[in-house]
């Protein structure tokens, strides 16, 4: 079977604007999470988020691109380009053509949306700009990332709520196992910070007005984040080959789909998931040092997740380090995933573990070891992270340390 490598890791979230600012932020359990700045934000009952601060998009692009990029490919982009920076690849023939992109999206251009929408309902304006359409379609990100660097291979966006992210690198490495492609440029992308997104979200309660406190007994829901994270996936032999550093290994993925309930998570669903990666990495539970939970701040989420770990891992789950990084960069929706494999990589290779920030009362029903507060060191050889989205689709993905 064809191994597959991380070579290039890009992201820009509210912790920081590339890798090292988003580690150096996990690591001193810096909260990204404030209050929200956008049109009508008053008229919000949640206004609290991870919202990327002091962000310029004229400083990354010009007018032209701007014209056709809603924030959420404009993340994308900046993400990709620190990602295939640092894989040192150029995309051209043959190598071109077995390239391709995937990511995680589920909102698709809900600025240029909310945007329009004031601008029809709102204003009575009866013409929008001919381009939004192609700023707001899902697929928007990914096809730029596509076009700017002359990737031609299999590339397209998978929407599955919170899970698109791991769903969509769990597809980019199935691609490169079958065959199907030497090299792939996957993650998330994400940006629902809009009177809209935020309003949508209120209607569901399980927004937190105060702070996101993941596994914690007095924790209150989620707070939602923006931003975007993506990796360069490599055939293992084809990185070797031309001596590029290997971050990690992909070593397994496994999605679930709980048939159930809508929006009640599932302990059964989610513990095949987790168990399924394990298998398809063919890793033990306690070859496992390490895992990036979902860990919203939910009622429902912490502890059924806590559960699924419990029965996935056995007499080792007291043994296994557990965090929420959500609870430092906020719940990322469709890219949360993504941005969350950055702290899965620094446990790798900086054998430093990223607390779960806010926690501030044990939960009997949530009794694993979640790094409270204060980021640890620790050597650790494989790790896992999961996902798992609001239509009971569940997605774990595995990595282990580069030899």
């Amino acid at each position: 079977m064809r191994r597959v490598a991380i070579t290039g890791a890009g992201t820009i979230n509210a912790l920081g604007s590339d890798v090292a600012s988003t580690m150096a932020a996990m690591k001193e359990g810096r909260s990204g999470i404030g209050p929200l700045d956008f049109p009508d934000v008053d008229r919000l009952t949640i206004r609290i988020g991870a919202q990327i601060r002091d962000y310029e998009p004229e400083a990354h692009f010009n007018r032209q691109q701007i014209a056709l990029l809603d924030r959420f490919a404009q993340f994308a982009l900046l993400a990709a380009r620190e990602a295939l920076g640092q894989a040192g690849l150029t995309f051209s023939g043959e190598l071109s053509n077995r390239s391709g992109v995937i990511l995680g999206n589920s909102g698709g251009g809900l600025g240029t949306l909310d945007e329009n929408y004031r601008t029809v309902y709102e204003e009575g304006k009866n013409r929008v700009h001919p381009f939004v359409v192609p700023k707001l379609m899902n697929n928007a990100a990914t096809s730029q990332v596509s076009m700017a660097w002359n990737l031609r291979g299999p590339s397209f966006t998978v929407a599955s709520a919170c899970a698109s992210s791991n769903h969509a690198m769990g597809q980019a490495l199935l691609m490169i196992r079958a065959g199907l492609a030497d090299v792939m440029v996957t993650g998330g992308t994400e940006a629902m910070l809009c009177f809209g997104g935020i309003k949508a979200w209120e209607g569901l309660r399980v927004m937190s007005k105060d702070a996101c406190r993941p596994f914690s007994a007095n924790r209150n829901g989620m707070v939602q984040g923006e931003g975007a994270a993506v990796f360069v996936f490599e055939e293992y032999e084809h990185a070797k080959k031309r001596g590029a550093e290997i971050l990690a290994e992909v070593a397994g993925v496994s999605m679930t789909a709980d048939a159930g309930d809508i929006v009640m998570p599932s302990r059964q669903g989610a513990a095949r998931a987790i168990t399924g990666a394990l298998r398809d990495a063919r890793l033990n539970p306690e070859d496992v040092g390490y895992i990036n939970a979902h860990g919203t701040g939910t009622a429902a989420n912490d502890k059924v997740e806590s559960a699924a770990v419990a029965d996935a891992f056995g007499h080792h789950a007291d043994r296994v380090m557990i965090s929420s990084t959500k609870s430092m960069h906020g719940h990322i929706i469709g890219g949360t995933g993504a941005v969350e494999l950055v702290a899965a990589l620094m446990a790798l290779r900086e054998g430093v573990i990223a607390p779960t920030i806010g926690y501030e009362e044990p939960d009997p029903e949530c009794a694993l070891d979640v790094v409270p507060n204060v980021a640890r060191e620790a050597k650790v050889e494989a790790v896992l992270s999961n996902a798992f989205a609001f239509g009971g689709l569940n997605a774990v993905l595995a990595l282990k340390k580069a030899p």
